[in-house]
C-alpha cells in the first residue's frame, strides 16, 4: 500500500467524528458498541471495502485507539478474518486473554467468537482479509474428512518471519491485490475460489487449532478399505434412504465390523457419521445463494423427515436455526448493501 492511500480523504467511506463511525459501521456489520481509548480532540477514520463472493477485503484508517465489540445477528455473515497492519496494530480479547499484533505479524480469529477487538496506535492503517467461514468448514471436512462444528481454537497471532507466517502472508497479499480497486480476482470467479480455497488450506495446516494433533496423527490413521468403501458408499447415496445393513453390504462386511471400523478410524458410529454427511449437505443448500428450494424440500431431500428434529440438530451442531443461516444468503452483498445504506 503507498503512504498515499493511507490519507483520511482517499477512502471511499470517511468521517471526523466516533460516532459517525460507529453509525457507519453498526450498519453494516451487526450491533456495533465502541468506546474510545484515549481521549482526542477530534476522530477522523475512513475505510474502503472490496468484495467477492467468497471473500471481502477492508482496509480502514482511524486517528487514535479505540476499542469495540459487534454482536453478530440473523444476517451476519461469519468469516475468518486475516488482519494485516500497515501501521498501529489490532487485538482481540477472549475472556482474560488478548492477542495482539503490529506490523511484522498476522491476527487471526472468527468474527464470532471474540468478546472485544483493539484498534492501537495513531494514524492506524489495516488491511483485513475475510474469507467466508464456510470454504473453512468445506477444508476441514475435506482434511479430516468428516463435518466440523464448534470453535477451531485458531492461534490468533502468526509472525510474518516464520515459513508459516510467510505463506499465509504472500497468499492474503495476492487475494488482497487481486481484489482491491476492482482488481482481476474480481472478473474471474473461479481463480479466485482456488486461491481463497488455497490459503484455507494452508491455515488449516500450518496453523496451530483443537485438530492440529489430528495432522500429526493422520497418517497412522488410515482406515482399512471397509470403511473406506462405506464411507464412498454413504456419500454416493447420501440422498437415498440407506440403511446401515446396506451400507456395511457396500463394504463387504458385517454390521458389527462395519461399527467397530467406525468407532476406531472415525470416532464415531456409521449412522452418526451419516447424519453429519447429510446435515452438512443440507447446510450447503441454505448457504447456497442460487438454491431457491423450501427449507422442507431440502430437509426432505437429504432424509430428514421430522423438520423439528432437523432444526434441533441442526441448532445444536451450528449453533442457529436453519431459517437464521437462510437470511444470511447471498454471499457478501450483505457488506455492500448495509454500508450504502448507511452513507
Amino acid at each position: 500500500m503507498s503512504d498515499s492511500s493511507t490519507a483520511p480523504n482517499s477512502f471511499q467511506f470517511r468521517g471526523s467524528s466516533f460516532d459517525s463511525m460507529i453509525e457507519t459501521l453498526g450498519g453494516a456489520f451487526g450491533t456495533f458498541d465502541a468506546e474510545p481509548i484515549s481521549q482526542a480532540r477530534d476522530f477522523r477514520w475512513g475505510i474502503d471495502f472490496s468484495v467477492s463472493d467468497s471473500a471481502v477485503l477492508i482496509t480502514g484508517y482511524h486517528q487514535t485507539d479505540f476499542q469495540f465489540h459487534i454482536e453478530p445477528t440473523a444476517d451476519t455473515t461469519e468469516y475468518l478474518s486475516i488482519v494485516v497492519p500497515r501501521s498501529g496494530g489490532m487485538g482481540v480479547t477472549y475472556g482474560p486473554r488478548t492477542a495482539e499484533t503490529g506490523q511484522g505479524g498476522l491476527l487471526l480469529y472468527n468474527n464470532f467468537e471474540p468478546n472485544s477487538v483493539i484498534m492501537r496506535g495513531e494514524e492506524n492503517v489495516v488491511d483485513e482479509l475475510l474469507i467466508n467461514w464456510s470454504v473453512v468448514l468445506q477444508t476441514l471436512g475435506q482434511t479430516f474428512e468428516a463435518p466440523f462444528d464448534g470453535s477451531l481454537d485458531l492461534l490468533p497471532e502468526v509472525s510474518l518471519s516464520t515459513p508459516a507466517g510467510q505463506l499465509i502472508g504472500n497468499l492474503t497479499e495476492t487475494i488482497m491485490g487481486g481484489i482491491r480497486n476492482n482488481g482481476p480476482l474480481l472478473q474471474s470467479p473461479i481463480a479466485m475460489a482456488h486461491v481463497t480455497q488455497a490459503l484455507a488450506d494452508v491455515v488449516v495446516r500450518l496453523v496451530p487449532h483443537r485438530l492440529s494433533h489430528l495432522l500429526e496423527k493422520k497418517p497412522c490413521l488410515i482406515a482399512p478399505r471397509h470403511v473406506r468403501r462405506a464411507i464412498e458408499f454413504m456419500q454416493a447415496n447420501i440422498n437415498q434412504p440407506i440403511t446401515m445393513p446396506m451400507v456395511a453390504e457396500a463394504a463387504g462386511v458385517s454390521v458389527r465390523a462395519l461399527e467397530t471400523g467406525f468407532r476406531a478410524f472415525r470416532d464415531t458410529t456409521p449412522a452418526a457419521y451419516l447424519l453429519r454427511l447429510r446435515l452438512r449437505a443440507a447446510r450447503q443448500d441454505l448457504l447456497d445463494p442460487d438454491n431457491n428450494q423450501a427449507m422442507r424440500e431440502i430437509c426432505l431431500k437429504w432424509g430428514f423427515f421430522h423438520f423439528g428434529r432437523f432444526s434441533a440438530v441442526y441448532r445444536a451442531t451450528y449453533g442457529e436455526n436453519p431459517s437464521d443461516t437462510r437470511r444470511r444468503v447471498g454471499g457478501s452483498s450483505w457488506v455492500r448493501s448495509e454500508v450504502v445504506k448507511q452513507l
